[in-house]
């Protein structure tokens, strides 16, 4: 038996052969015996058709794993629409008498390079969407064939690394986990892994010589087993199995209370980046919408959205809700969350930079337009916002006074409006500092700890050679949630958890105990977390 360990996506296990996936080099030639003009014709044909492609896997992602996760092919779309990226392209074209897959290959190569020279973490990770869009390109000018990477059978698959589209164009019914060499838990192949509810490692130093080898994935404990031995496979199979039962014993807990053995109620709500996640939401049992990502609005679009278009989108949340609560977030642009038309600055640190609420207070035009598509929707549903990377009383003085000017605005129309609950993001040591002041001003508090952990650790989240320091559970972020729940009730405000932590079920027994009124998590996690506090009794003393 063979033992390799990395780091695990999703907690799971997966039985099966080993499917090693030996990519194709598609050989470009690099000298052309075609005009330039020729040439050039084939590359936008070749866009063309690529573009047609990304279409088509949008609308199969869109179905399988929803609006945010399917984006990641609109982005790849705009790629090849990008100015930089098609000069560079045609330049050397003209001035090398290249191929056009020659020339497609070698910019895909250059352009993933300066990503992957990038100190963050996430754009770091870009530099595999690029070489998969290139490679798209220039497998239609070469007329190579996509590759079956699973086969007829079911396995689990082996690779150097996988692009999002490798990974969404598999037979899931064939898919049974995923072991790369390379990767990291921020790129989207990982993502859409989580997603999919595929278990997944990264970083795994693995052999050629497994291909064929019947192998157990182990998510829990971040390993794989070669050629298990018996024993062992006996028990992987039984935890499989039992996981497998857990799964239907969850659909069991649809329209059951969120209720404490003891009586106590707490609030499960669902995060979201798009319109088109409310299916999901809706399909886990979610009490609600605790958090409205609005800024993927914005990332999935080429130019400002209008008020018009963003109404759009947030009256069909509000109606499919049916009543239920949505807070829809402002924008929340900048840091890792970039969009060109911004035309914001390179910032050496962008975490600390301008974004967010920094961004809406000094761009008024550009708040005011969202705001008001915000209070129109009320209209039609149960809407409430939530303001983020606030850290003073100003800042929500100012951004109240532009929504009641955008109230009043919208009343002289004779717009029809809704009541509109007003919360902030507490994701800054100052916000927590700051609570009891805070909490005079709003009716919620909403806990981004995937902020606050970053910023009270001053660790970057995405780096990842921080892994080791990064403390999600360091006693100083736990001390800051007490403190902010405490200070919020005594000035009748209620506080929900809507980062990472709030799906943490190590915890969810503390923030009960701290008083926590919502958790707000991905819709996949709405009935583990459901499971969890139905079985909690608050009334013992905890457990040391």
């Amino acid at each position: 038996m063979q033992v390799a360990t990395g780091k695990s996506i999703l907690g799971g296990v997966a039985i099966g052969p080993l499917r090693v996936y030996r990519k194709e080099e598609t050989q470009t030639a690099a000298a052309s015996s075609l005009t330039v003009e020729e040439e050039l014709a084939r590359f936008d044909a070749a866009r063309e058709k690529a573009k047609e492609q990304l279409r088509a896997l949008y609308d199969k992602a869109l179905e399988e794993v929803g609006e945010e996760n399917a984006a990641i092919f609109e982005i790849h779309e705009m790629m090849l629409e990008d100015d930089d990226y098609i000069d560079a392209v045609k330049s050397i074209v003209e001035n090398q008498g290249a191929t056009a897959e020659y020339a497609v290959a070698t910019t895909g190569d250059n352009f993933a390079a300066a990503f992957a020279d990038m100190e963050d973490a996430y754009m770091k990770a870009r530099a595999t969407d690029v070489r998969d869009v290139s490679g798209r390109v220039v497998n239609i000018l070469s007329g190579a064939e996509e590759q079956d990477a699973l086969g007829d059978e079911p396995a689990i698959l082996v690779a150097d690394d996988l692009t999002p589209s490798e990974t969404v164009q598999m037979d899931k019914s064939k898919l049974l986990g995923f072991i790369t060499r390379y990767g990291s838990a921020n790129s989207h192949t990982a993502i859409l892994a989580r997603t999919m509810n595929i278990p997944a490692l990264i970083g795994v130093d693995y052999d050629e010589s497994w291909d064929g080898k019947l192998a157990v994935l182990d998510g829990y404990n971040h390993c794989v087993y070669v050629d298990p031995a018996p024993e062992l496979l006996s028990a992987m199979e039984d935890k499989r199995k039992d996981d497998l039962k857990q799964e239907a014993l969850l659909q069991g807990l649809k329209k059951k209370p969120n209720v404490t053995l003891d009586g106590r109620e707490v609030k499960v709500y669902a995060n979201i980046g798009n319109a088109g996640d409310v299916g999901l939401v809706l399909q886990n049992d979610g009490g609600g919408i605790g958090l409205f990502r609005s800024e993927f609005i914005y990332l999935n679009s080429q130019d400002f959205p209008t008020e018009e278009e963003q109404f759009a989108i947030y009256k069909r949340v509000a109606e499919t809700m049916a009543g239920k609560k949505v807070i829809i977030r402002t924008l929340d642009i900048g840091a890792d969350k970039q969009a060109d038309y911004f035309g914001l600055d390179k910032e050496e640190n962008p975490a600390l930079g301008y974004r967010a609420i920094r961004i809406c207070l000094t761009r008024r035009d550009i708040f005011k337009a969202q705001l008001r598509a915000i209070l129109r929707a009320s209209a039609f549903g149960t809407v409430s916002v939530m303001f983020p990377m606030i850290i003073s009383v100003r800042e929500i003085r100012d951004a109240k006074d532009v929504l009641e000017e955008c109230r009043r605005e919208l009343r002289e129309r004779g717009v029809a409006m809704g009541e509109v609950e007003i919360g902030i993001m507490i994701e800054t040591p100052a916000a927590v500092m700051m609570a009891e002041e805070l909490a005079q001003e709003v009716q919620f508090f909403s806990l981004g700890t995937n902020d606050l952990t970053q910023y009270t650790l001053a660790i970057d989240r995405q780096n990842p050679k921080l892994d080791a320091f990064y403390d999600a559970h360091h006693p100083a972020i736990l001390r800051m949630i007490r403190q902010t729940v405490e200070a919020g009730h005594r000035h009748g405000c209620w506080v929900g958890i809507c980062g990472e932590l709030g799906a943490d079920l190590t915890l969810t027994e503390t923030f009960l105990r701290m008083g926590v009124d919502e958790l707000s998590v991905s819709p996949p996690a709405i009935l583990p977390l459901r499971k969890k506090i139905r079985s909690l009794d608050l009334s013992k003393d905890p457990e040391t």
